[in-house]
């Protein structure tokens, strides 16, 4: 029987807002003057480049920049500098600030909860089931669980640039799992991604697909996990 939980936190969890949003919000806030058509080519050219962390994966990643993509989430300078470089990548106008950019997405407002992630995380901790957020990240999230009312539902969280370990190795759910005090065994991993967040079946953790969907086309998929946990 599971006795712990591990989530993903981007496309499980939380999903960050599309890339007009977060380029209108950044645009609006810097008093960049962009008109509509420019901002919509500009939101094409973002979305081939991947330049939103979170956001639509890169269809195109330039080959100087590959090795810091491969690495970017275990430290800070190399996430700001893998996704700040594919944003450059996306022809910007010169009057758009790359690294102020980059920032406004760590804000916890550029960040939304699923509609059944409080419930559950809330329904877990009813049942004294402990919970971990897995996460390859180059920057703290714990901001956005306060932000939310959500960080004291989670007992631990493990990020990979403060372990120096990214999924899927191993070294990151072994570590989860020693915070916790439970064994792999006794773990469900929960995420959007079947290679890195599924890696943890190889420690013997079950696994729990998610679709990573905006927030308004995934409203229940997180409730399954609820189902043979215990009932504290």
């Amino acid at each position: 029987m599971t006795k712990g939980v591990m989530f993903d936190f981007s496309g499980t969890l939380f999903r960050v807002v599309s890339t007009a949003e977060w380029l209108a919000a950044h645009a609006a806030a810097d008093g960049l003057d962009l008109s509509a058509r420019e901002q919509a080519e500009l939101v094409l050219r973002l979305e081939e480049f991947g330049a939103l962390p979170g956001g639509v994966a890169p269809r195109h990643i330039p080959p100087e920049v590959q090795a810091a993509w491969d690495t970017r989430d275990l430290t800070p300078e190399t996430h700001r500098g893998a996704y700040t470089a594919l944003t450059r990548a996306a022809r910007p106008p010169a009057a758009l600030d790359v690294d102020a950019l980059y920032d406004s997405h760590i804000a916890p407002g550029s960040w939304r909860p699923y509609p059944d992630t409080a419930p559950v995380l809330r329904e877990l901790r009813r049942r004294g089931v402990p919970v971990a957020v897995v996460s390859n990240i180059g920057w703290d999230l714990r901001p956005v669980f306060r932000a939310h009312g959500l960080d004291e539902l989670v007992d631990t969280f493990v990020l990979s640039f403060e372990v120096g370990a990214q999924k899927p190795d191993p070294v990151i759910f072994e570590t989860a799992a020693g915070r916790l005090g439970l064994a792999p065994a006794d773990l469900l991993m929960v995420g959007d991604d079947r290679t890195c967040d599924g890696a943890a079946t190889a420690l013997g953790c079950a696994f729990h697909h998610v679709a990573h969907l905006p927030v308004e086309q995934r409203p229940d998929a997180l409730t399954a996990v609820l189902a043979g946990l215990p009932e504290g």
